[in-house]
This record gives C-alpha cells, sequence and structure tokens, in this order.
C-alpha cells in the first residue's frame, strides 16, 4: 500500500471549468471530514466540492450535486487505482458555463486527482499492529530500554498522570511478551491495526 507524505493541489481547466484538486494525507474519518468542512469553507464560492477519502477506519465518497456517480466514485476508483491508503482527496469545481456531460465530468474528476497524485511524494506503507503501553513516570528507563533493546517504534507519546506509548514492532515481535516480566508495573493492550509508514 502507498499514501502521500504532504499536502498537495493542482489545478486543470477544461471546457472553460476550473477543477481544483486538494489531497491530504490522512489517518481517520475524523480527519478526513475535518478537511473536507475546511475546504467547504474555504472554497464556499465553489460550484462543487467533490470528495473521496481511504483511511484507516472506511472510505467514503460524495459526489456534492454533480450528477450521480459522476464525480465521487470516479475519484475514489484512482485512488484505488494507486493503491493510495490514507489519503483524501477534494476537487473543487468553479462552473466554466459549457456542461461537460456525465462521461466528461467522470473524466475531469479522474484527471484531476490522477494530476495531483502525479506531483505527489509517494511513501510506502505497511499496516502494523499498534499497542498501547501504559506506566508509571518512575519506569520510563524501563519502558524506554526495551523498546530500543527490540527495535520498536514508539509512534505516539502521551504524558498525563501516568505515561502511555503508542508502539509498532518492525518484526513482528510479540509486543505483549517483551513486557510480561514487569507484569502489574507496565500494562500493555492491543490497540488497534493501523497503516503506516513502512518502517
Amino acid at each position: 500500500m502507498k499514501t502521500i507524505k504532504n499536502p498537495v493541489q493542482s489545478e486543470i481547466n477544461i471546457k472553460k471549468s476550473q477543477f481544483i484538486c486538494s489531497l491530504f494525507p490522512t489517518k481517520n474519518k475524523k480527519e478526513s471530514k475535518e478537511i473536507i468542512q475546511k475546504l467547504n469553507q474555504q472554497y464556499s464560492d465553489a460550484t462543487h466540492n467533490c470528495t473521496a477519502y481511504i483511511v484507516n477506519d472506511g472510505e467514503g465518497f460524495d459526489d456534492d450535486g454533480e450528477p450521480g456517480g459522476t464525480a465521487g466514485k470516479p475519484m475514489i476508483n484512482v485512488l484505488r487505482k494507486n493503491e493510495l491508503h490514507n489519503v483524501t482527496a477534494v476537487v473543487t469545481r468553479y462552473f466554466g458555463g459549457i456542461k461537460l456531460g456525465a462521461g466528461g465530468l467522470v473524466r475531469a474528476y479522474s484527471k484531476s486527482v490522477m494530476e495531483a497524485i502525479g506531483e505527489s511524494e509517494i511513501l510506502e506503507i505497511e499496516e502494523y499492529d499498534v499497542y498501547k503501553i501504559t506506566f508509571e513516570y518512575s519506569d520510563i528507563k524501563i519502558v524506554d530500554n526495551e523498546v530500543r533493546n527490540n527495535n520498536l517504534e514508539s509512534i505516539e507519546k502521551e504524558y498525563s498522570d501516568k505515561v502511555t506509548y503508542c508502539v509498532v514492532s518492525k518484526n513482528n515481535l510479540d509486543i505483549e511478551k517483551i513486557f510480561e516480566k514487569y507484569s502489574g508495573k507496565v500494562n500493555v493492550t492491543f490497540k488497534n491495526k493501523q497503516f503506516l509508514e513502512k518502517i
């Protein structure tokens, strides 16, 4: 699987209509919906803001008033064809006065997403099992040593009343087994599966 490294924007003009494709790396539906909402506000004067996303917890698309199946679906098909994951695409259209017809719209929205992908830096991603490790501040040294010695990757750290690390194993080690000896001090639970940049 692949994703894009950074947000990208590209623009094409077809029969006086302007198509602006914004591509964003996103991990979940919440992030996708926040980006879509932001772009809807940014381009509130546009004729349409059509969307497609494929993320860890699902996928979706929306024609935003274009004839059914002529915008969102072709957009998500381009993402699938390019094996892209954890990505949100928004194509903003400013109507130029010339109707494109159903086939023309499908081609225009597909081309718009393809152009943006062409300008993106693509990263390889893989599905990893993410584990949550919770422990006291006094045990940071122990946990850091195990993380380092077992070649684990911390993808998230949270410091509140206790310390929480979200970690993945580069070589599919049993993370629960690694911390078994600290039972009672270090709590390890399976969090979820996530597509992450290849470690």
